[in-house]
């Protein structure tokens, strides 16, 4: 259904069709009739499906321009949703006269708020925090409140927002309208929802479209010292314009993000240690396309809200599946498509099913790219990028000093573009060793375990050969049936000590 064909007054479509929307999605489709007549809603969809709008343009509507006061309420998990929520806001309201959008959140000057809250507000963007904070000082009403929408709420919850939320919800007045938008279903959601909201009604986006459709998911099993190997080998294969690697801890996070960097990658961190100051620098470098790609912990990664990521990473396979589908929401967004890479060891294949049955979606199994054609990949990109420099820069006094070198060495200055692009490239890394297709997930410690306790592989240093280590532990294995039991051991060895060998 496209905008036009709704209620939706010429103002709004106005302001619509500038930010260049046409259709709606499947969750504004649902909800905006809904809300617009008034009713209270529960809205199940994830980041990216059009939010915003779907409880955005039925708020505009439903304000009173002869109102003065805080007519509309909108409460977000982060700082960086309050201001990407408020910026539409703003856009969709261009053409409605007497409509002013604030946002409000931590880590801003309150003086610099204040000011903002002073005279006629008809729609508040902010945290739950910073929220409650102007409620204690008293510079927000919300006597005049016809509107409560409660954005992301599964996320504030996880948080720790439910008391905040609760007390906002208290204090707004009785005869109100209620719409709560979350990913995720958990008990405590629909413990608020019985209690602050009137007869509401599920719109909810079906299960099989929990994932977005236009996101190609993907995963490799890899041997678990392999990871960073591997994981270069695919950004330099897939090369993301701007891409988003997720990481268990803020750890991992720190060490990959120096690994990356050293190899050359425009990489930064993103995790709850930074200030606001150092969050607000590393988000805006990847919003302006700086910044290549941005490692997060889940907490971390709450609020990132950029339409261009076009690649999302799991380093480490997150321990909810919630999380997994909070993820891999963050790329294939605004009808563009996006790819979601997974690298898994072969002890993790579970992880893998159960997320194909909870998304009712295919993962779907791929081969590692060799070095060579990752290798490839990556001089062509070079090439490429050198190309486009060309064209800005002024490169005259340089070709002077090429040219002038190539006449003396008698050297073709095509041969000393190949050494420049050679040396771009670094070393060509060996291959990192992939579990056998045909015994991923076998747990007898048999086929596709072989040269697991040999040296052949562990680094990646050495390529393995017919009769060599490897198929002597493999003949060793099915000989005396005692490397199952040793197997088994390995399998649980500890990972925050990588050189931890059998004895």
């Amino acid at each position: 259904m496209n905008y036009n064909e709704s209620k939706i007054s010429k103002m709004i479509l106005n302001g619509l069709e500038e930010m260049g929307f046409v259709k709606m999605t499947p969750i504004q489709e649902m909800a905006i009739p809904e809300l617009m007549e008034g009713r209270d809603i529960i809205g199940q969809a994830q980041t990216g499906t059009g939010k915003t709008a779907a409880f955005g343009i039925p708020m505009i509507e439903g304000i009173d321009p002869k109102d003065n006061g805080v007519q509309g309420l909108i409460l977000c998990p982060t700082r960086e949703l309050a201001i990407q929520a408020s910026e539409e806001l703003k856009k969709m309201a261009k053409h409605v006269a007497g409509v002013k959008v604030v946002a409000i959140y931590g880590g801003q000057d309150i003086e610099r708020q204040f000011k903002a809250l002073k005279g006629r507000v008809s729609i508040v963007v902010g945290t739950p925090g910073r929220v409650m904070d102007h409620m204690r000082r008293k510079t927000l009403n919300f006597d005049n409140l016809k509107m409560l929408v409660l954005d992301e709420a599964d996320e504030m919850l996880n948080m720790g927002f439910r008391e905040d939320i609760e007390t906002i919800c208290r204090a707004m007045p009785e005869e109100r309208q209620t719409a709560l938008f979350s990913a995720t279903m958990p008990k405590e959601i629909l413990e608020i929802t019985e209690q602050y909201q009137k007869n509401a009604k599920l719109v909810k986006v079906k299960q099989e479209e929990l994932t977005i459709p236009l996101v190609k998911q993907v995963h490799y099993v890899v041997k678990g010292r392999e990871k960073d190997t591997s994981l270069c080998r695919l950004l330099d294969y897939m090369s993301p314009q701007r891409a988003l690697i997720f990481c268990n801890t803020k750890r991992k996070v720190d060490q990959l993000t120096l690994l990356l960097k050293s190899k050359g990658y425009a990489a930064e961190a993103l995790h709850g240690d930074l200030s606001q100051h150092q969050r607000d620098r590393v988000m805006n470098l990847f919003r302006n396309g700086s910044l290549e790609l941005l490692l997060a912990t889940d907490v971390a990664a709450r609020g990132i809200d950029v339409d261009d990521v076009d690649m999302v990473f799991n380093y480490d396979m997150p321990q909810d599946m919630e999380y997994y589908v909070h993820r891999i929401g963050r790329t294939g967004r605004a009808g563009k498509n996006g790819k979601a890479v997974s690298l898994i060891t072969s002890r993790e294949k579970y992880k893998i099913d159960s997320l194909e049955n909870y998304c009712n979606t295919e993962i779907k199994r791929k081969d590692m790219p060799t070095a060579t054609s990752a290798m490839t990949v990556k001089a062509y990109k070079n090439v490429k990028d050198a190309m486009d420099y060309c064209q800005d820069k002024d490169l005259v006094p340089y070709m002077k000093i090429v040219y002038k070198q190539c006449v003396e060495e008698e050297m073709e200055p095509l041969m000393v573009a190949a050494a420049f692009l050679r040396q771009s490239l670094g070393e060509i890394e060996a291959e990192p060793k992939q579990e056998n297709r045909a015994s991923r997930g076998d747990r007898s410690g048999k086929g596709g375990r072989s040269g697991k306790s040999g040296k052949d592989g562990r680094h990646g240093k050495k390529p393995e050969v017919p009769g060599g280590r490897a198929g002597r532990d493999k003949k060793k294995g099915n000989k005396d049936g005692k490397r199952t039991k040793s197997s088994s051991k390995d399998r649980g060895y500890d990972r925050s000590r990588p050189g931890r060998r059998k004895k």
